[in-house]
């Protein structure tokens, strides 16, 4: 078995975007990260729901076109 082939484990600084800092452990001596637990949206309970350009509306208004010009189907023959 090899020996020394594992990276050194220290103990690393963390810095977001937003300016919060915490230590924690890792192979690289330092950290940068664009969201944490501070600022994400998902734990400050600031979530933003955004309809993007009306997709709603713009799928409604296809779906009715596609229902007003689909034909009815046929009925079936019956059997005597």
């Amino acid at each position: 078995m090899r020996t020394d082939i594992h990276p050194n484990y220290i103990e690393t600084s963390v810095h977001c975007s937003c300016g919060n800092e915490f230590t924690t452990r890792s192979t690289v001596p330092a950290i940068t990260a664009e969201l944490c637990n501070e600022c994400h949206p998902f734990f400050t309970g600031k979530q933003k729901l955004v309809d993007t350009g009306g997709r709603v509306e713009r799928f409604q208004r296809r779906a009715s076109k596609a229902g007003a010009t689909a034909a009815p189907a046929a009925p079936a023959p019956e059997e005597a």
